[in-house]
């Protein structure tokens, strides 16, 4: 196993960690003890970075993965969030000290944990100054409750204003970045390089639309449970349709490059600073054995300056979430 350092203060991690929430909700049927097998096959495999929030499956899935890490608990890095409040079915960004410190708490007993290692503030809902928010994580850290602070989906402008806060106790934003959904990393990427801030990608393969093996979108609307990308712009049938074009590309790269469109997408993430770690997730364990090979794989120049030239001639259709989302949130691209 590779590994980087999150933040300048932080620790070493896994050079790839495991997202966990489509273990517990959001991309069709779940199970738990196949979920808590891919955590630990992931342990066993040398990933210490595991990466879950108190909205997935709505604390189910901090439950599980506190099940799963008991035996190693102390040999891995366990990243949780708050921030976003699941009301009915309705999602409410909550930035306020208050429900900070009592989501913090509540996280902790589903995790079964002293001490979170990362806590992120999961969105940023701009009527709570962000100062306040971290002025609550610098004291939850004074409590000994967590240990390190993350930022999740805003831009340069905000990270600093945190940064002035808690200084290199903030050690990672976390944002959609993959090939093809690089806006919402791109605006913050040179503000985390200059302050030492590790930079985490989730759907860093697009939410398996670069895996190449989607064939059949009208599997997410058919599932017996919901799959976002039943909604999900990109896979919209004129959008997919489109898409297929670029995906058939990276096929074909990752062909010549003997391995699969997965491996080559992360390696593409990888290849960009040893500041950013990239957590793709999974519920099955031959793809969590497929996305580890991506650390074998070496981009030359001209393999990066292909990938580039691939993205301008095919660029991806459809926005990386649906409106009703954009509208809510403070990136609103």
């Amino acid at each position: 196993m590779k590994y980087r350092k999150l933040g300048k203060s932080g620790p070493q991690v896994s050079a790839l960690g495991l997202g966990c929430m489509g273990i517990s909700e959001f991309y069709g049927p779940t199970d738990e003890k196949t979920g808590i097998e891919v955590i630990q096959q992931a342990y066993e495999n040398e990933i210490n970075f595991f990466d879950t929030a108190d909205m997935y499956g709505r604390g189910e899935n901090e439950v599980l993965l506190g099940k799963a890490v008991k035996a190693f608990r102390n040999n891995v890095i366990i990243a949780t969030k708050c921030g976003i409040e699941r009301i009915g079915d309705d999602m409410k960004f909550n930035n306020d000290p208050a429900y900070i410190k009592k989501a913090c708490q509540a996280s902790l007993k589903r995790l079964n944990m002293d001490t979170i290692d990362l806590y992120y503030l999961h969105r940023y809902n701009k009527d709570v100054p962000i100062e306040v928010s971290m002025q609550t994580m610098l004291e939850l850290i004074k409590e000994g409750k967590i240990l390190h602070v993350g930022l999740s989906e805003v831009d340069g402008e905000i990270v600093e204003r945190a940064y002035n806060v808690l200084g290199d106790k903030l050690v990672a934003l976390q944002s959609e970045y993959s090939i093809v959904n690089r806006a919402s990393g791109d605006i913050a990427l040179p503000t985390c390089k200059k302050l030492g801030i590790a930079f985490v990608p989730f759907s860093p393969i697009a939410r398996g639309l670069l895996s190449g093996k989607i064939k059949d979108i009208k599997t997410f609307s058919e599932s017996p449970a919901f799959d976002f990308r039943s909604v999900h712009p990109q896979f919209q049938p004129d959008a997919y349709k489109s898409n297929m074009q670029l995906i058939d590309a990276i096929v074909s790269m990752s062909n010549r490059k003997k391995c699969t469109p997965a491996q080559l997408s992360l390696a593409w993430l990888l290849a960009q600073g040893e500041d950013i770690i990239p957590i793709p997730g999974t519920k099955r364990i031959q793809y969590l054995k497929e996305n580890i090979g991506a650390l074998q794989v070496e981009l030359s120049k001209d393999d990066l300056t292909n990938l580039e030239n691939i993205i301008k001639e095919h660029p991806v259709m459809g926005k990386r979430y649906p409106e009703a989302i954009l509208k809510t949130s403070y990136l609103k691209f």
